[in-house]
């Protein structure tokens, strides 16, 4: 049996390079940008249900590991990033509603592809299927990773650093190196490195862009417990990341898997997008036309009981005047005019 750790447990070069989704045959490229969108679902979703940090990260972290070993064309990537948000808000004790989840995310894909941005309702079939995805994306996050959903942060590890390398009241050097982890979460490196090494490689892309120098002699990462290979690859992968566009299309289920394989994704999303409009315009001039259809009834039935009656009704503001002349009838207030009426004759007299 295993030793049990607390430490994040680490993917070799070799997992990656032979990951279950390319031997299913999809290609490099499109796991990379396929990762990074799942990750961009889920930091939108947190964004929105402002849930803490560290859930968003955990939920990225947990999606990055389960497609280590598992592959894009078995898992579809809406039903994973459903799960991975679910998990990862009652492993940080954050919990939110399902409901709340599958609207969030839902809402984020339609204004990624162009949809009238409309709240599913939550008796339809539409709804139940997120639901179902929710459910079984999370069932299948912990089959694969063996229930081990630990994961180790840098965050407060680059806090430390900071303050041990003074850098803290450096007006750009911390909030640019909080960036770059917060970006590093849609790149595989936090499964393949350590966050003591990620964070060092966060500080040290952050010090080289603002000019600020750092420890040489011995180097500064040595006393936090990383190498140089590692810090360096770190930072390469942070620049290599803004040189790639974030993708905003992404095949989210099998037959979108397959439609992506012909070519053919973005010319269905298109159509789908038109057909979606032309209901959502229709059902907002019916809408307006029962609405109008409402307010002329309304209209013409005050109209013929004034001409039946004779009296013409009052409006809301005479009525509301009308009231003012009212006498109060509180019986607090009445007994204490008594009272004062009586203390000004000289004494109390109890009314009968």
């Amino acid at each position: 049996m295993g030793q049990l750790s607390l430490r994040n447990p680490l993917a070799t070069p070799d997992q990656l390079a032979a990951s279950p989704s390319l031997q299913h045959g999809i290609t490099t490229e499109l796991e990379t940008d396929m990762r990074a969108y799942g990750c961009h679902l889920i930091q939108s979703a947190g964004t929105v249900l402002r849930v803490p940090q560290p859930v968003m990260a955990t939920a990225q972290v947990l999606l990055q590991r389960f497609y280590c070993l598992a592959s894009f064309q078995d898992f579809p990537l809406r039903s994973t990033v459903l799960g991975a948000l679910f998990l990862a808000c009652k492993v940080e004790e954050s919990p939110q509603t399902i409901r709340n989840i599958i609207n969030v995310v839902d809402i984020i894909i339609k204004r990624d592809r162009g949809y009238p941005e409309t709240v599913t309702d939550g008796y339809d079939s539409e709804y139940y299927e997120l639901k179902n995805e929710t459910v079984m994306g999370e069932i299948q996050i912990l089959r694969r990773l063996a229930f081990n959903v630990q994961v180790e942060l840098p965050y407060g590890l680059l806090v430390n650093y900071l303050r041990s390398l003074e850098l803290t009241d450096q007006t750009q050097v911390p909030q640019l190196a909080w960036n770059y982890l917060n970006d590093l979460l849609r790149t595989p490196i936090y499964v393949c490195f350590q966050p003591e090494t990620i964070a060092c490689g966060a500080i040290f892309l952050a010090a080289h862009t603002c000019s600020v120098p750092l420890p040489a002699s011995p180097a500064w990462w040595t006393v936090f417990d990383a190498n140089d290979e590692d810090v360096i690859t770190v930072a390469k992968a942070i620049k290599a990341l803004y040189h790639r566009p974030m993708p905003r299309i992404m095949p989210l289920s099998p037959k979108e898997m397959e439609l992506h394989a012909k070519g053919t994704l973005e010319e269905c999303i298109s159509k789908v997008r038109k057909e979606k409009w032309d209901v959502h315009n229709a059902e907002l001039a019916l809408a307006v036309q029962t609405r109008m259809a409402t307010t002329d009834t309304s209209g013409k039935r005050s109209q013929a009981e004034h001409e039946d009656t004779g009296v013409r009704p009052k409006s809301r503001r005479e009525t509301k005047d009308t009231r003012r002349d009212y006498p109060r009838r509180n019986s607090r207030h009445t007994g204490g005019s008594r009272s004062r009426e009586a203390r000004r004759d000289g004494g109390y007299r109890p009314q009968h």
